[in-house]
Parts: C-alpha cells; structure tokens; sequence
C-alpha cells in the first residue's frame, strides 16, 4: 500500500521528519539498511557494556531543538555530560559553557525512542528509485517494493547522488552541481575494552583536534557503560591516509594512544575497529534542505544540511524537510 511519504533512512533526520509529518496527518514509511535505527546514534553492546562508536554527544545552538532536549532530561532519557575536554596537556577540563549531552545507555537508546511506533523496515538496502507520474517506488536488494506520493532520501548526500544516477532519476545539472560540493570525512573508530581503570581528564574524555587521533573517550565516566570501555576516533586526514591499511596496523596506532591513560596494571584486553566511511560534514549545504526542482516531491536532508553538522544539524534538517514536504503536497 502507497503511503504519504517514503523516507529512506531512519538516522535523527528521517526519524524527525517521519514526526513532523505523522503530526500533520500524513502517513509515513521508513526504509533503513541498518540492523538497527539511529545512524551515527550508534552504541554497540561489548561484553558486560557498551561504547557510542558514532556520535559522542550533543549541544544545543536553537530554541528549537532546546524545547526537545528539555523534555528528554525531564523523562530520563538523556544528562548532562560535562561543559568541555582537555586537550591532554592538563589534568583540567576547558570547558566553554555549552552543556555536552549524552542519553542514558548510550546514544541509540534515544533514537530507538524516537522510533517508537513508526512504521520502520531496517535491514533493507534501497538499490533502485524509480518515477511513474506523480509517485515514487523504490526498489530493496531483496526485491521489495514500497511506494509513496513523496520521497525523502537522508543518506549522505553522496551515497544518495550515486542512487539517483543509478537509477536514471535526473536532477537539475546546476542544483545537482550545489550538491557534488558537499563533502564528508571518514573516520577510523576503535573500542578498546579495559581490564583495570582509566586515568581520563574529568569528565573522561580528551580531544584535541591537532592530533591524528583526536578523541578519546571513557564510556564508563561518561555515564553509559557499566564496565571500563574507551573509544578512540581518528581525524578525517588520518582516516583517508589510512583507510585501506591492514587493520592490525590501524588498531596498534589507535591503541598507542589510549595506553598513556590506563592506570598502573591496566590492560586493553580487545579492540574493535569500526570504518564510518561519512562520518564528519567538511562542507555542507547551505539549506535545511533540498527539493528538486523538476521533480515531484524529491527531497533531501540530513546533518550535511543546514551548515551546522552533527546531531543539532540533523535534528534541525528533519524537522525542515518535514515541514517543507507538508506544504509542498497540500
């Protein structure tokens, strides 16, 4: 059956806009590769405890998204983490004021709450869109077909570019052009399981944007592990430069930077290794959103959107594309 509006992905973008269109009346369907919703809202469960692999916390810049936030503190689903990070050179935090929030057992469990009673297919690769009139179809590897008035794609806008071309869907050459500029960076992530306790800054966590690995993180200071579990996130250069070396090589770099922080006796007793291939916006799309100019109801967002980035940005270009879609299919 034909719904509303088919939004592939079901990221903070796609679960955003699938609320902002639910609440006007219109019915929603959303398609996600993943065993799982949220995007880089990504926590993986490792032994005993857990480790956010993918978005580490969030701010807040807008009313907007303030007016969500305080209603996630009043129902337990997130707290405040701290105001800052050391750069590693100080046993301080240099903080700026702007609270860092992270959600209670790990940042997925607030996009599984923002899932809640939508109507989602994870696990499902969109491999081909197609066009007939008015309405849109898109096609799963599986041979699934789900079809829609409107369609929203939230992947990263090259993965979603490399779709449409594939599947023949033509944008304007000039607003394609706009599109080819925004670019991502990957990111080389590890997490490394403790045997033995971590000597991390308050609040448990360094980054220093100078360095090649740049973040680490304790998930059990943070407040989202039960055991001793740190995460390590490389720079987007060090990513690229590095991305096809052996993975023992990529581990062993990754690991030389978490043992100056483990406590006397301590131990990495395992580390995984997670590629985000578009992890960091470098450059973004000025709008909250894309709507195809030729084509009906074709939309893009995402945290490419907006100029913002990150969890804020996301949040912000699913509301607008939500929004934009509301008024554009009456």
């Amino acid at each position: 059956m034909a719904v509303d509006v088919l939004i592939i992905g079901a990221g903070l973008s796609g679960l955003m806009a699938a609320h902002t269109l639910i609440d006007s009346g219109y019915t929603v369907q959303l398609i996600d590769k993943g065993r799982s919703v949220g995007g880089r809202l990504a926590t993986r469960r490792v032994g005993e405890g857990v480790a956010d692999h993918g978005a580490q916390f969030f701010t807040v810049r807008t009313d907007l998204f303030r007016s969500y936030v305080e209603k996630w503190l009043e129902k337990g689903l997130i707290h405040v983490w701290g105001t800052g990070w050391s750069d590693g050179s100080l046993k301080r935090t240099a903080g700026d004021g702007h609270p860092r929030y992270v959600a209670n057992g790990g940042m997925n469990k607030l996009a599984k709450y923002l899932a809640e009673d939508l109507d989602i297919v994870v696990n499902k690769r969109i491999t081909r869109i197609e066009l007939f009139d008015d309405s849109w179809s898109v096609v799963d590897g599986d041979g699934g077909v789900y079809s829609g008035r409107a369609l929203l794609l939230t992947p990263p806008v090259p993965q979603t570019l490399e779709l449409l071309d594939t599947s023949y869907i033509q944008l304007n050459p000039e607003e394609r052009a706009d599109l080819t500029k925004v670019q991502f960076g990957p990111c080389l992530c590890g997490i490394h399981e403790i045997d033995g306790e971590i000597d991390l800054p308050e609040p448990g966590a360094v980054q220093d944007f100078q360095k090649d690995i740049y973040w680490i993180a304790d998930n059990q200071a943070k407040g989202v592990s039960d055991t001793p579990i740190i995460t390590t996130h490389a720079s987007a250069k060090f990513s690229r430069q590095n991305w096809d070396a052996p993975e023992n090589d990529i581990i062993n770099q990754l690991e030389s930077v978490v043992k100056p922080y483990l406590k006397n006796g301590s131990t990495i007793t395992n580390t995984q290794l997670k590629k985000w291939r578009y992890s960091v916006p470098l450059i973004t799309y000025p709008k909250e959103y894309f709507m195809a100019k030729g084509l009906p109801n074709l939309v893009l967002a995402g945290d490419a959107f907006g100029g913002r980035g990150r969890v804020e940005g996301a949040f912000m270009s699913g509301i607008a594309a939500g929004q934009a879609l509301i008024e554009s299919l009456g």
